[in-house]
């Protein structure tokens, strides 16, 4: 079964990663998969995103002593079964293979069903009613994880059609110079580059942009003097990140 082709599900796996109840090796595959294919890579992103957002919401609390009592023993189980799949995998390496593939992985729907419980648990927890919380959230129609040379996710872009608005969410650790401005671009097949915007040093923001656009196979990202450089003539700067856009069904 091919993940990309099945968005929901694609959905609940990034959610349930985001959670931690995705585990052992449904969790290590998903991570594979993660950095191998954008639309996976900027999924998991996204419910990072979302679910930090909701514990900004809750006052700090001291967590008993029982809770680290059952980390320790989630941990121990973990390793414990990340131990048995090792020998699993070395004694019947075709019986694995013969078990459809790691999407009817056991572990995975368990961890693909406790998301959706989890996230209702949180909820509640912070006073939010979740469905109403989906509904009203951005539209993600298009979807861009912009990294560098070594493939470390530096930016994740969504664009959201309802708003018209390009939301950017800094999501490494680079920082540019106080007399230096990133610059976002896009970059048609056989044109020239278009200049999305400038962007501040805030670790979110949003800027105006139409469908049209955004409708490019790829964004990038150049570092410029402060305040940017016209569109018209290019990036003038060292291209630092990019990354190809993604068309979201919605």
């Amino acid at each position: 079964m091919n993940l990309l082709a099945h968005p929901e599900l694609l959905e609940l796996l990034a959610a349930s990663h985001a959670l931690g109840t995705l585990r052992g090796g449904a969790r290590r595959r998903f991570e594979t998969l993660a950095r191998e294919q954008a639309p996976v890579r900027a999924a998991a992103l996204v419910w990072q995103g979302r679910l930090a957002g909701m514990t900004e919401l809750q006052q700090p609390v001291a967590p008993d002593p029982a809770v680290w009592t059952r980390i320790r023993n989630l941990i121990d189980a973990e390793q414990a079964q990340q131990a048995l799949e090792r020998q699993r995998d070395n004694a019947a390496p075709l019986a694995s293979a013969s078990t459809g593939g790691w999407l009817r992985s056991l572990a995975l729907w368990r961890g693909a069903a406790a998301a959706g419980a989890l996230v209702a648990v949180l909820a509640v927890g912070v006073g939010l009613n979740l469905r109403e919380q989906l509904v009203n959230a951005p539209a993600v129609k298009y979807v861009a994880v912009l990294s560098d040379d070594k493939a470390a996710a530096s930016m994740l872009v969504t664009f959201d059609p309802k708003k018209k608005q390009l939301v950017l969410q800094r999501v490494g650790s680079f920082r540019e110079g106080a007399d230096k401005s990133l610059q976002l671009w896009a970059l048609p097949p056989g044109g020239a580059p278009r200049s999305l915007g400038v962007l501040d040093n805030a670790p979110a923001l949003r800027l105006a942009a139409s469908e049209s656009d955004v409708r490019v196979p790829a964004l990038a990202i150049s570092l410029e003097p402060k305040g940017g450089v016209p569109s018209a003539g290019g990036p003038t700067g060292p291209v630092l990140f990019h990354g190809p856009l993604i068309e979201k069904t919605l």
